[in-house]
């Protein structure tokens, strides 16, 4: 049921963890969500000298009152949405914690990176390391910008590549048009330019024109897989010269939110490599959301993936 589903929020205390909050918090809006909001952290692997020349057991009061702090700012940040909202803390790496229980959210959002909040660590490792490793989808909310408004979500782009990876990503992307009601728009990327690129081998005698053509029609029924039995959603497709990262970080900047696989492999071209999911994490100009391999495919079927975490 839709109301078993957690929107799970790594939190810190600075302002991209919350912005992440925000975007949580609207995302989970559109579908009757929870939103769970969590700030882990780890003690120091030291223990401080006492006075009598002996050792003594680190005291973590305060250290977990700094981290309690961070969680009341948070839900007082998502308070008056209309959203359920739930809240705990974690000892241990906060990377390591949020990815193992990644394994019972739907989705799952963090900051860009860390900017002197309680941990000044959190955002920077978990934005990177989370992607790669969580058990749902992830999105990556940037530094908030001046004027920059990141819902709601009105236009979506997916990279697309014909891997396992790529056409779960859009799948999900599909899904997120739909909720949102954006327009998608679905890219696939290739390097024939010459000089470098995964197609720069390719000899001037190959009718490069073609390739686009053949990489289109592999396009064309990736799309119309993965929108059955959803009428409502219309995709437009590019086939593109152009490095995949590059491209869909221009994308970016114009709208609101990247979809792309973890890694891509195969495929009718395999031409989203597993590079580029952390090139367009490192350069996008709105959030992102980096859909894994594993990622459970009965999440967009409205089924419960797992026993939420304790009610509020």
């Amino acid at each position: 049921m839709a109301e078993d589903k957690v929107v799970l929020v790594g939190v810190d205390g600075s302002p991209e963890s919350l912005g992440a909050v925000d975007w949580a918090v609207a995302r989970a809006s559109r579908a009757g969500w929870r939103v769970h909001l969590l700030c882990a952290y780890s003690l120091p692997s030291f223990t401080t000298a006492s006075l009598d020349g002996g050792y003594a057991a680190l005291d973590d009061t305060a250290i977990r009152a700094g981290a309690q702090a961070v969680v009341d700012e948070a839900v007082a940040r998502a308070q008056g949405s209309g959203v359920t909202v739930t809240s705990s803390l974690e000892t241990g790496d906060p990377s390591g914690v949020l990815i193992d229980l990644s394994d019972e959210a739907a989705l799952t959002v963090v900051g860009t990176r860390g900017g002197g909040g309680f941990t000044d660590r959190l955002l920077g490792t978990v934005s990177s390391a989370l992607p790669a490793h969580a058990h749902c989808p992830t999105i990556v909310v940037p530094r908030h910008l001046e004027g920059a408004d990141y819902t709601p979500v009105r236009r979506i782009v997916v990279g697309v590549d014909g891997s396992e990876s790529a056409r779960k990503a859009l799948r999900w992307a599909v899904n997120e048009a739909e909720v949102w009601g954006a327009e998608l728009t679905a890219i696939a990327a290739v390097p024939m330019a010459s000089g470098a690129g995964a197609l720069a081998w390719l000899p001037a005698a190959v009718d490069r024109e073609q390739v686009l053509i053949d990489v289109r029609s592999g396009l064309d029924r990736a799309i119309a897989e993965a929108t059955e039995g959803h009428p409502g959603v219309t995709v437009r497709r590019h086939a593109l010269d152009g490095n995949a990262a590059e491209l869909m970080a221009e994308f970016s900047t114009a709208v609101d939110l990247v979809v792309v696989g973890s890694r891509g492999r195969g495929g009718f071209s395999g031409l989203l490599l597993g590079s580029t999911s952390q090139g367009v994490l490192s350069h996008a100009a709105c959030p992102v959301m980096v859909v894994p391999t594993r990622s459970k495919d009965d999440q967009l079927d409205g089924r419960n993936i797992g026993t939420p975490w304790g009610r509020a």
